[in-house]
Formats: C-alpha cells, structure tokens, sequence
C-alpha cells in the first residue's frame, strides 16, 4: 500500500516519533514541532526509503547520545542529559534530506502535494517521469530520471553524518556522543595531540568507528528499503547493496572528518580549569573571571552550524559523485 498525502500513514508515525521524544526528553517543543515537519514530509513520499531511514537515524541516534550520558556530565559544562534537542538542532541534522524526499516526490510522484503545489507555482526542476517500481530501479533509473539516485545518495551522505543520515549526520553523532566514551584521550586533528575528551575537533578510535558504522548502517538501510519496495531494485540487488554499504560508509566517516576539522578551526573549545570539563554550547559562557583554557578554534561558528555545513557539504558531495 502506497504512503501519499491522503493517507494516515505518515501522520501517525510522525506522530509516534514526536511522542517518543517527547516522552524521553529527547525532543524540546520546538524540536518536536521541527520533527513532526520533517517527518511527516519523508514519510508521506511514495518512495518509503526516505521516511524508514530517517526513522532509523533518528532511533539509533537517541540511543546513542543516551549512551553513558552520566560520564559525559562529568566531561561537559552543560551537557544535556537526555539529548534535549530543540528545532533548530532538528532542522541542522535533517533539512537537506528533506528537501531531498521532498524534490523526489515532486518529480516522480504526480499526484503528490509537492508536485502539485510546485506546478501551481510554476516551478519546474527538471524532468518529470512517473515512478514505476516494477519497471525501474530509484538507484539506477533510466537516463530520463537520473536525478533519482542523485536525491537518495543526497538523503544518505546527510543522515550519515549526525545525523547530516543520513549518513554524514549519524555517523558525526555517533562519533561525538560515543567517541567522548573513549577510555584513550582524543587528539586534535589539526596538531594531533591529546585533548580533554569533548574537544570540538577531537578524534578517538571508538569516535572514528562509531561514524564509519553508522554510515554503514544507513547504507544497508537505504539498500534493504529499496530491495522490499522495488521489484527492478531485487532484480539487480548487487548494484543497489554494494553501492549504498560503500559509500554509506565512505560518508559515515568523511562526515565525521569534515565535522571534526570545522570544529577544531571555526568553533571555540574552552576548557574550564575549576571544573576540568569541556564548556559547551549549551552551557553559556562562563562567569567573568573564570579560569577558563582555550584549546583550540576561532569562535565563529556554533555547534549547530557546524552540523549544518559539514551535512550540506557531505550530502551534496556524495550525490555529486556517486
């Protein structure tokens, strides 16, 4: 049965997700209402690749910033137990993706809202070629609906990361929140030293495996959904699984550099000596007269925009070369 705009389908799933996080204070108000948005549009796409990878990401994801949260307190000034995630962290680890089910939906299925309200106003963005999943593969389309495999490499290098996947945006979030877990110290990759763990720009073994398994992870979630849901993508399983594992995991990782290397240069980490924990973003500056270290970076981008440009950068990278 087809998920489309008339169906409950979407609604409903979108809903439990928002209650889910809601629930466990994974999700502030504003964050659950970025949620709902988000996934509402991927889930409503005909395509279910795009809503099952995101509820993937965004399930591994929770779990993994709960992971040892008692440690990371001690580690981090103002660190949020539960991961409380508002809008715009929401939209820093997801938009690109949606915006990528969103275009996929417009293109291939007429009768969707997207396709609607995008001839209403005009806009054309390309070749418009009614999906068949019988007939033709989203991974390897005909030459006319090229841009298919272009969106769903897109949605992989961003929910890869943090989360920005896919892939760039949890293989980025596993890597921060369970590479702080480290029993070594991380080094900074731009000097290569040791660094508190915490350090925006640290890389760790645990960190660095954590990111290159959950871009694998997306990619066999991405080449399972479309294997189930196509008849021509099982017809040709090996160019649709190889593909999506490898660059998934490709993605996983390089996210999770791209974000590393954005942090150690653009995005200030202080140290507070009283304490000895990383000062976060989400901890505010501290008081006037603190005993405060700077580690390393300019402080020109926070967290979040780091998030931001590394899931871009990586998602487009990725549907740029695959």
């Amino acid at each position: 049965m087809p998920i489309s705009l008339t169906s409950s389908i979407p609604a409903i799933l979108a809903s439990a997700l928002v209650f889910h996080g809601l629930r466990k204070r994974s999700l502030s108000p504003s964050g659950a209402a970025a949620a709902f948005v988000v996934g509402y549009t991927t889930m409503a796409v005909p395509l279910v690749t795009f809503g099952v990878s995101l509820i993937v990401f965004y399930l591994t994801g929770s779990r993994a910033t709960k992971v040892g949260k008692a440690l990371k307190h001690k580690l981090e000034e103002g660190h949020q137990d539960a991961g409380y995630r508002n809008a715009t962290q929401v939209l820093c680890n997801s938009l690109s993706a949606a915006v990528a089910a969103l275009l996929w939906s417009a293109l291939y299925a007429r009768d969707s809202w997207a396709a609607t309200l995008l001839d209403a106003a005009g806009v054309r963005v390309g070749a418009k070629v009614p999906y068949d999943l019988e007939r033709w593969c989203p991974l390897t389309p005909p030459p006319a609906a090229a841009l298919s495999r272009t969106l769903i490499f897109i949605t992989l290098g961003e929910l890869c990361c943090s989360p920005q996947t896919l892939c760039l945006l949890l293989g980025d979030t596993l890597a921060s929140e369970l590479g702080i877990l480290s029993r070594s110290p991380p080094i900074l990759i731009t000097t290569l030293r040791p660094v508190p763990p915490g350090t925006n720009g640290g890389l760790s073994t645990m960190g660095t495996l954590s990111s290159l398994g959950g871009g694998m992870l997306m990619g066999v979630t991405v080449a399972l959904t479309l294997i189930w849901q196509s008849i021509a993508c099982r017809s040709q399983w090996t160019d649709v699984v190889v593909p999506l594992v490898l660059w998934g995991t490709f993605a996983g990782g390089l996210g999770s550099l791209l974000d590393s290397l954005l942090g150690a240069t653009l995005q200030c980490s202080r140290y507070l000596n009283t304490t000895k924990r990383i000062v976060t973003d989400e901890g505010g500056a501290p008081a006037p007269g603190a005993d405060v270290k700077v580690i390393s970076g300019l402080d020109l981008l926070t967290n979040n925009q780091v998030n931001l440009v590394s899931s871009i950068v990586t998602a487009m990278l990725l549907g740029a070369v695959a």
